[in-house]
């Protein structure tokens, strides 16, 4: 038999077309309010991916109140690292596909990952906060405790870098050690201090500035474990290919942190060209940069 022409009214037409009108209402409303999903995503991904401009210390010291990149640098390729793996990597937030579908804006607690991307955008960069009254603008010092929080690009929200012991029900999911994550409350599960980066002159530098764009090591209060990024502990988040971060002290054979345990606190480049102060030429004697070297060569 030949099917029925669009034109031929039959069943209950009359009530599929009062919904069609009502699901058409529904959407135009959702639409104008800014309620639909497709923008709520869109507005997610505006805030975290946009970009953020870094503090510039003048005096090459970490101050509170910064806005900085926390990197942790390329170090020696070893037999445990995946390829992709050695390269400089940016502690960053790790949205799962239900928060991003499901919300508008950063809800704690929240994930944290290593992402190769060293672009200042809203999901790695954080502002350094003071704990014990510290006014603003004034150097961290090794020892003291501080904090560490981020908005994700959304002003009117603070989340904090937080860490507890690992535990039957809290632990890293891939490697199963000590959690990072993102927390609204601030305690002292949210407190960290710098650690200079070798460990004979530790107790000679406490007290002493920490210098910006320098390695050192950045260790949880309360556990007494240090931020790292084992980097053979990846998951596919909506980012794409993201690595682990945890709180474990790495020690070689001297007793010293390895490089999953260096972390850079980025600022900006003051120059003109701005950029970041780690993308800037080292200086040469004679006032001749490394890459016009390479090019007289």
């Amino acid at each position: 038999m030949s099917g029925y022409r669009p034109g031929v009214l039959m069943g209950n037409w009359s009530e599929d077309a009062s919904l069609e009108e009502e699901r058409l209402r529904d959407f135009i409303q959702k639409r104008e309010r800014g309620q639909l999903l497709i923008q709520k995503i869109k507005k997610l991904q505006d805030n975290i991916l946009k970009k953020i401009e870094l503090s510039v210390s003048k005096d090459g010291f970490v101050h509170f109140g910064d806005t900085v990149m926390l990197l942790n640098p390329a170090g020696k390729s070893s037999v445990e690292n995946s390829p992709g793996a050695c390269g400089s990597l940016t502690l960053a937030i790790n949205l799962d596909e239900i928060s991003i579908y499901s919300f508008e804006s950063l809800q704690a607690p929240c994930g944290v990952s290593a992402a190769e991307s060293v672009e200042p955008v809203g999901r790695n960069t954080f502002c350094i906060l003071s704990v014990d009254g510290s006014a603003v603008d004034e150097p961290i010092r090794f020892g003291q405790k501080f904090g560490l929080g981020t908005t994700g690009g959304f002003p009117d929200q603070m989340l904090y870098l937080a860490s507890d012991h690992k535990s039957f029900i809290r632990f890293a999911k891939k490697s199963y050690l000590q959690q990072v994550f993102l927390t609204s409350d601030r305690s002292y599960l949210t407190c960290w201090q710098a650690a200079f980066l070798d460990p004979q002159l530790r107790l000679e530098s406490e007290g002493f500035p920490v210098p910006a764009n320098s390695k050192i090591i950045i260790t949880h209060c309360h556990t007494n474990r240090s931020l790292a990024i084992p980097r053979n502990f990846w998951t596919r988040s909506y980012f794409g290919k993201e690595y682990e971060v945890v709180c474990h002290t790495y020690l070689d054979s001297h007793k010293a942190e390895e490089d999953k345990n260096y972390w850079v606190i980025v600022t900006r480049n003051p120059s003109p060209e701005n950029g970041l102060m780690i993308d800037r030429p080292e200086p040469q004697p004679g006032g001749i940069t490394k890459n016009e070297c390479h090019e007289e060569t």
